[in-house]
Parts: C-alpha cells; structure tokens; sequence
C-alpha cells in the first residue's frame, strides 16, 4: 500500500506565512527519511488560513531538499490556469526532478467571487473542464499543437474526484483521488472501474483515498487533536472564510459558547476523520482499503500543534509504510 502526505500549508495563530511554508519544507524532508511514497501540496487562492497558493513552486523547494520522495501537486486548478501553462510547469518540474512529478488537476474555482474575478474566471462548464483536462494531458505528452518546454518524459496524471471527476477520471483512462462521502458511495467505485477505459500512462483504474488521520497516546487525545481543523471548517460557514488554526485550548472555549447548530457542524467535522492510537488507526485504515478496494493513500494529518502532527507522520510510518 503506498502512502502519502498532503499539506495544505495551513497557518497558524501566531505565526507568520513565512514560517508555515518554511514548515511544510521541513515535514516533506522529514516524510521523505520516514519512507512515505509521495508528499502532495494543494493550490487555494488568498484564503488567510492556507499560506501557499503556488504548488509547483513548493514542490521544485521541496524537491531540492529531498532525495526520493515523489512531488504531488493535490492539485493544479485547471480553470485557473492556461493549459499550457500547467504543462510547463509540470515539464519544470520534472526536468528539476526526474520521475518524481505527480500532476494532480482539479477543477474548482475560487472560493468567493473576488478571488475568481483576480483570476480571471468567473464560471467553468463541465464540457470546457474536460476539454482542459484534455489540453493538458495532450500538452504534457508533447501531443499538443505547440511544443512544451523543457522536453521530458510525461508525469503521470491523477484527477481530483470533483466536478465529476470519478466519472471523467474512467473516459479519459486517469487515476483518481476521492475523499469525504464518496468513499462511501461503493455504486460510484465501482463504475469508476467498471467504466475505464485504459489509456497508455494507465492501463489499470486507480483509486487513491484522501483521508484525515491523526494518531495519539489515548483516543480521547487524538479526537481532541481534530479540533482546530474541525473548528476552522465548521465556523467558516459563519464568518465567510478559512482562518488560521487556533489551539486546543481556544477552541474548548469558542465551542463553549457557540450555539447548538456551530455545536453539531463541529462533532460532524470531528467524525469524519480517522483518530486514534496507532493501532487504532491502522485497523481503520485497513477496513477502509478492504471496503474501497483502493491501491493507495493520501493522508492529511492537520492541528495547531506541530509536534502531534509530527508524531502522526511517524506513527503512521511505522505502522504502514
């Protein structure tokens, strides 16, 4: 079972942007000497709790600081970006570190209107997302109308199951990345697999699972650990955006006096992460590729505190890598 890392490069009360990207370096080093297969980053436009919106620019640092571990882009917004432009800088990236690159596209926009106006798209049909999609993977390849530079071998490419991405993923022959309730949609696998059809890069389907771990000493500590994501998610639907991770402690008293509705959003965003001792998790985890029958794992592990993160990555590593 390959496993990797995703890091949003989330910040943190009390810390500059300069640190948290400069942390996410230091974990990609350390996933790296653990042994994990891949460390992906992810593209998200001007939102105060997200310190890094360029992935390709991460990952050619993080790159250079690494030895073996495979760069992942978790992914590239297509709809903000020319096609042409991505493959270059997935060429880039692969000329700087040769078979290394995973290309992860994704079709979501910015997240409010302000956002999507700076980047110059408003609005995405599905038709012009799939034809995108296929721009780049035609570019990327050397198939395109113009030449990509630097020539080099093709990364392979995985799509985010958004915007139909599962069912996009089958036509063009693409491996794909699904999280939150379509893991537990087992009718919309299946037709994924059912349904693909095999292309040169990926002749067999691929399903790679996204999902929220965190491990500690007792269980009652690695559920308390969730919290500060857990918060961030629930109270955006509040105050209209992503903030920065508080800690624990802040967050005891902010849902102390939130209402019931922020109350339940909270223990629904707590539930669906994987949390528990080692053992705990890696007998969940275990179900959770028995039930989905997928070939891989793509694990975000996100709290205030460094330190637990730290100690996820290594537990996790012991446990399944």
């Amino acid at each position: 079972m390959q496993i990797s890392l995703l890091d949003r490069t989330r910040t943190r009360v009390g810390d500059t942007d300069a640190q948290t990207v400069a942390a996410t370096v230091d974990r990609a080093v350390r996933a790296d000497e653990l042994g994990f297969h891949g460390f992906w980053v992810a593209e998200h436009h001007s939102v105060p709790g997200i310190a890094s919106a360029t992935p390709g620019l991460l990952l050619a640092s993080i790159g250079a600081r690494t030895r073996r571990i495979r760069l992942g882009t978790g992914g590239i917004m297509v709809p903000n970006h020319r096609p042409l432009v991505i493959a270059e800088q997935a060429a880039l990236l692969e000329a700087l570190h040769p078979g290394r690159v995973d290309l992860g596209l994704g079709g979501s926009l910015g997240f409010i209107p302000a956002v999507r106006e700076a980047l110059g798209r408003m609005r995405v049909t599905d038709e012009e997302y799939r034809n995108e999609i296929a721009q780049v993977r035609a570019l990327v390849r050397g198939e395109g109308p113009v030449r990509t530079m630097p020539r080099v071998a093709a990364p392979l490419i995985y799509l985010l199951a958004i915007r139909g991405g599962l069912t996009l993923a089958a036509e063009l022959g693409l491996p794909v990345i699904v999280g939150g309730s379509l893991l537990d949609n087992a009718e919309a696998l299946e037709a994924y697999r059912s349904n693909y059809v095999p292309s040169e890069d990926a002749p067999e389907p691929r399903l790679i699972a996204n999902v929220d771990v965190m491990i500690a000493s007792t269980r009652e500590r690695a559920r308390e650990l969730l919290l500060p994501e857990a918060w961030a998610l629930a109270d955006s639907r509040n105050v209209g955006e992503f903030r920065a991770l508080q800690p624990v402690e802040e967050v005891h008293r902010l849902r102390a006096a939130a209402d019931a509705k922020l109350q339940q959003e909270l223990a629904r965003q707590v539930r669906r992460g994987i949390a528990g001792t080692a053992d705990d998790v890696a007998e969940r985890l275990e179900q959770l590729v028995a039930r989905t029958g997928v070939e891989g794992l793509l694990v975000s592990s996100s709290t205030f505190d460094r330190e637990a993160i730290a100690a996820t990555d290594e537990a996790l590593a012991a446990r399944l890598t």
